[in-house]
């Protein structure tokens, strides 16, 4: 069976961790599965993403059993299995949901947090874990964390290892909905629904800015922004969304 498995309902595309077994954790076999999932994410006809694991949990991080036996070529791994799919969910001009279904603990918590928006099912955990095996944070989780919770409470949370639950991560800002455990999907599904419904390419506009302004000036936001909102003025999105305000009618857009 697949270590990932994707699924489609209209413009929204799920991608599930499929190693239920080991609370999905990541091998080499699935970080080629979801390169791949990710690739059919950028397709045009796709809208919005959820990223979710199968089973009782959404990813345990690495399995520690392959990671014994590559631990001295660690950092060749990174870069090559890690930090793509990273990078891919943030290069998706589209938003991309974690339905955080269960135990969150790792690159798994480094994965959750590249992604745009994070819901929790109430009975899902968050645990750093790195340090807990005398490690750093890796995957984009110093990057990604600290930019959610702040500068003090990422450093203390990621080098104390404790666990969070699902109410104490919304509490932080960790996450951005609990809900019922049994409803986790159907909720998420109903944001992503929702997503897939708007004006799509500015909402991946706005992702790159948002990203962007982590590292710029005020100067070079203000000529982003000016870019940006120049090339969505000739979207037919907008076109579409002044027809309707003027119209008094609710806009349909395609995402073009």
């Amino acid at each position: 069976m697949s270590e990932v498995l994707t699924s489609r309902e209209g413009g929204v595309l799920v991608i599930t961790l499929n190693r239920p077994e080991v609370f999905n954790a990541f091998n080499a076999a699935l970080h080629a599965a979801l390169s791949t999932a990710l690739t059919e994410a950028a397709d045009a006809a796709i809208r919005a993403v959820v990223i979710t694991g199968a089973g009782r949990g959404f990813c345990a991080g690495q399995d520690l059993t392959e990671f014994r036996e590559v631990a001295a070529d660690i950092r060749e791994r990174l870069e090559s299995t890690y930090h793509p799919n990273i990078r891919a969910i943030r290069a998706l001009e589209k938003p991309v949901l974690a339905a955080v279904n269960g135990p969150c603990a790792g690159a798994g918590l480094s994965l959750a947090a590249a992604c745009d928006l994070r819901i929790a099912a109430d009975n899902a955990s968050f645990v750093p874990g790195f340090i807990g095996i005398g490690l750093v944070p890796d995957s984009g989780g110093s990057y990604f964390v600290r930019r959610l919770l702040g500068t003090a409470r990422a450093f203390e949370w990621m080098t104390s290892n404790r666990k969070l639950s699902a109410s104490e991560a919304h509490a932080w800002g960790l996450v951005n909905e609990v809900v019922e455990a049994d409803r986790l999907l159907e909720r998420v599904g109903e944001v992503a629904t929702t997503y897939a419904g708007l004006p799509t390419k500015a909402i991946g506009m706005t992702k790159r800015l948002f990203d962007h302004a982590e590292r710029a000036t005020l100067d070079e936001q203000l000529e982003l922004e000016a870019e940006l909102q120049s090339e969505a003025t000739q979207s037919a999105d907008f076109r579409e969304g002044v027809n309707a305000f003027l119209e008094k009618r609710p806009p349909r857009f395609t995402g073009a």
